[in-house]
C-alpha cells in the first residue's frame, strides 16, 4: 500500500500506522498540515472493506481539516485518526488506551475529538493515557446546566444556520415552514440538525444505515422514512448528506434533484470535478469543510477554556462565510468548492508568508 504516490496523499506531513497486538488495534493517523497550530481532528471509527479505503478515508478527512480549520480561523491544523473496526462491537478498554497510547506518542502534533462511532466514553478513555485529548470532561453551559464535551450538538447548528442560508441564496425564501429536506444519515449530527428542521417547520425524509436510528427519527420527529438508494431522487428542497463521504459522484449525480446540496458529511465530493458539475446543473452546494466546521470550532473553544456564548456566536458565523462563498461563486461563475479551497489556501499561504519572513534584529 502506497502512501506518497496515493492519489490523496496532499503533501501530508506525517501518516502513522497504529497496530496493538494484544487488543487488536488497527489505525491510521495523519496529520496534513500544521501551519496555523497543532492538527487537530476526530477520531472515527469503521468498519472499512480494506486497509487502502481507510487510507484514503484519513487522508481525505485530514486535509479536510486543514481547509476547516483554516476556512473557520482558527489557530490549528489539520489531522484525523480511524480506527477499523465496528464501533458497536469492536470497542474495547484496552483497544481504546492503545489508541489513546498511539495518539500520546505524537507529543501534542495531534490533538484527537469524537466522531463518527466515537463519543464522549471514548475520549475518556483516551484520556486515561494521554492529554492530547478533547471532550472527555464536561462543561457548565450559560444556563447553569452541565454538558458533555460532545460537539456533535455545534456540528448540527452549523449545518443548520449554513443550511438556511443556502436556501435564502438559491431558493431566496427565510421562512422554512414548509422546506422538504432529505437527510442521508440520522446519528448524532444528522438528527439534532433534523431537530432543528422539524422546529422550523420544515417536512423531512430520513435514511440511515441503522435502522433504529431511523425509527427514532420517525417517532421523534414525524420524519418520512426512505431507503437508502431512494434518498437521492427525492423531489426535495434540499438534500442533506450527513453520513459518509465521495456520496456525491457522477451515479448519484444522475438522479439527484435537489437544488440545495447543504449536510454534515465530510469530504461529500468524489472528485473536484463533481463540484465543477453541481455547479453547473445548477444545484447549490455548501462546501462540507465550511458548512461543517461547527464541530471544530466548538472543540477550540474547548481546548483554549472559552465560554459557550463565543463558541455559538462563532458557530453562527457559518452562514456569513457560506454567503461569502455563494455571492464569489455567483460573480466569477466558479464553483462553490473552487471558491472555498481559494479562500482557505489564501489564509495558509499568507501564513506561510509570515513564518519565512526574516526576523530583523533591533540596534
Amino acid at each position: 500500500m502506497s502512501v506518497f504516490t496515493h492519489p490523496d496523499f496532499d503533501h501530508h506531513e506525517q501518516v502513522v500506522f497504529c497496530h496493538d497486538r494484544s487488543s487488536g488495534l488497527r489505525a491510521i493517523i495523519a496529520i496534513h498540515d500544521t501551519t496555523l497550530g497543532p492538527a487537530l481532528g476526530g477520531c472515527r471509527m469503521f468498519p472499512y472493506g480494506s486497509d487502502d479505503e481507510a487510507l484514503r478515508d484519513v487522508l481525505r478527512l485530514s486535509r479536510g481539516m486543514t481547509l476547516k480549520s483554516s476556512l473557520a480561523g482558527l489557530k490549528l491544523g489539520g489531522g484525523k485518526a480511524v480506527m477499523i473496526g465496528d464501533p458497536h462491537t469492536g470497542k474495547s478498554q484496552a483497544l481504546l488506551h492503545a489508541m489513546g497510547d498511539f495518539v500520546d506518542s505524537l507529543g501534542g502534533r495531534y490533538i484527537t475529538a469524537a466522531d463518527s462511532g466515537t463519543g464522549e466514553p471514548e475520549m475518556q478513555a483516551f484520556a486515561q493515557r494521554t492529554r492530547h485529548v478533547i471532550g472527555a470532561t464536561p462543561r457548565t453551559m450559560l444556563d447553569g446546566t452541565i454538558a458533555s464535551g460532545d460537539p456533535s450538538p455545534s456540528t448540527a447548528l452549523g449545518v443548520f444556520v449554513g443550511l438556511r442560508e443556502a436556501v435564502r441564496q438559491r431558493l431566496g425564501r427565510d421562512d422554512l415552514t414548509g422546506l422538504k429536506v432529505a437527510i442521508q444519515g440520522v446519528g448524532h449530527v444528522g438528527l439534532g440538525l433534523a431537530r432543528h428542521l422539524k422546529e422550523a417547520g420544515a417536512e423531512l425524509w430520513v435514511c440511515d444505515i441503522f435502522d433504529a436510528n431511523v425509527q427514532q427519527a420517525v417517532e421523534e420527529l414525524g420524519a418520512n422514512a426512505v431507503r437508502p438508494h431512494d434518498i437521492y431522487g427525492l423531489d426535495v428542497d434540499v438534500f442533506a448528506p450527513c453520513a459518509m463521504g465521495g456520496i456525491l459522484n457522477a451515479e448519484t449525480l444522475q438522479s439527484l434533484r435537489a437544488p440545495v446540496i447543504a449536510g454534515a458529511a465530510n469530504n461529500q465530493l468524489a472528485s473536484t470535478e463533481i463540484g465543477v458539475e453541481l455547479q453547473r446543473r445548477n444545484h447549490l452546494y455548501a462546501p462540507d469543510y465550511a458548512i461543517n466546521a461547527g464541530g471544530i470550532i466548538d472543540v477550540y473553544y474547548q481546548r483554549i477554556g472559552g465560554s459557550p456564548a463565543q463558541t455559538d456566536t462563532h458557530v453562527r458565523g457559518i452562514a456569513e462565510t457560506l454567503r461569502e462563498i455563494f455571492e464569489r461563486a455567483a460573480s466569477s461563475g466558479e464553483s462553490t468548492s473552487v471558491v472555498a479551497d481559494r479562500l482557505a489556501q489564501e489564509r495558509l499561504v499568507g501564513q506561510h508568508a509570515v513564518q519565512k519572513q526574516p526576523q530583523r534584529l533591533q540596534a
